[in-house]
């Protein structure tokens, strides 16, 4: 029969071996129910080679308590000294490039895009009374003086042609804004006609916007509000130019150009003759709508035609 013994503290664990039979005991001083259990020492530790006896004067009570807690402290302080030196020396506790990295605050994140919530810093010129030019910014002038030439006043009140007119998949008619330049150029020249700011570019979470006035021949014709919606902070450029084409239609509104677009009875009429009702499927998520569209258009890419009910 073999036997091996260790001692550490207040824990005793034997192990023995009879022929081909092991028995393994763990053994430890905390307080139990009953007949008080006692331990060999461990005389490597400095704690219990201490002159006072196993058996003093003192209470069952108070010795028992200071057993045990000299009992725990040395368990405590081994299991910790074990666990920090395996931790130290397992390769997995050194960081890796490879191991997942805490997510950055949003404060760091923030500081590499620019804050564009207040604008683009792009302020109207104020020009001096001395300048002789009109600060188009904050003045109204001319505006309902006199009509203009007549020969203006028919390329800006003519009918739109059907083939100009586009529909919208959810069915609402519109002119591209192309076209809207071509009828200016047409009535004023090139040149005779633009664009004035009047007012910083709002830059929200999700749009842009921007206030215009149209001045055509040295006359303020109307203001106008444009807004575009954006995805990402790179698309904020194309917002601003999608702004400005928002704000462009409707100061032609007052002029009267395309009028017809917002007349009810014109509206049902040209989908009556000009557009059509489709059922489509969109190959990649198989879903299905109804969409609207012109008689000689096609559906095209990721949509295909179906059959209600299909």
């Amino acid at each position: 029969m073999a036997s091996l013994t260790l001692q550490r503290g207040s824990w005793c664990l034997q192990i023995s071996r009879m022929s081909r039979t092991f028995s393994v005991s763990f053994t430890t001083a905390l307080p139990r129910r009953g007949k008080t259990r006692h331990l060999p020492r461990d005389f490597s530790d400095t704690q219990h080679q201490s002159s006072v006896p196993l058996r003093s004067s003192r209470p069952d009570s108070a010795r028992r308590s200071s057993r045990h807690a000299e009992s725990r402290r040395a368990f405590t302080s081994t299991r910790v000294y074990q666990a920090q030196q395996a931790q130290a020396a397992s390769p997995a506790s050194k960081a890796t490039s490879l191991d997942p990295q805490p997510p950055e605050s949003p404060e760091t994140i923030a500081a590499d895009v620019p804050d564009l919530s207040g604008g683009f810093n792009d302020q109207n010129i104020v020009l001096d009374e001395g300048d002789g030019q009109v600060d188009w910014s904050r003045s109204f002038h001319g505006l309902s003086t006199q009509a203009f030439p007549p020969e203006a006043t028919k390329a800006l009140l003519a009918p739109i042609p059907p083939d100009d007119i586009e529909i919208k998949p959810d069915g609402i008619i519109y002119l591209p804004e192309i076209k809207y330049r071509r009828i200016l150029n047409q009535a004023f020249g090139p040149g005779g006609w633009g664009l004035a700011p009047r007012g910083e570019t709002t830059v929200t979470s999700r749009a842009v916007t921007r206030e215009y006035a149209l001045v055509a021949l040295g006359r303020l014709v109307s203001v106008a509000r444009g807004e575009q919606d954006y995805f990402a902070p790179e698309g904020i450029p194309t917002a601003v130019e999608g702004c400005k084409s928002t704000a462009l239609r409707r100061c032609c509104k007052d002029l009267g150009v395309a009028s017809e677009l917002w007349d009810p009875r014109y509206i049902r009429k040209f989908m009556a003759q000009h557009a059509k009702e489709v059922f489509v499927e969109h190959q990649l998520t198989k879903k299905r709508r109804k969409i609207y569209l012109r008689k000689d258009d096609e559906v095209k890419y990721p949509f295909r035609e179906t059959k209600y009910g299909q």
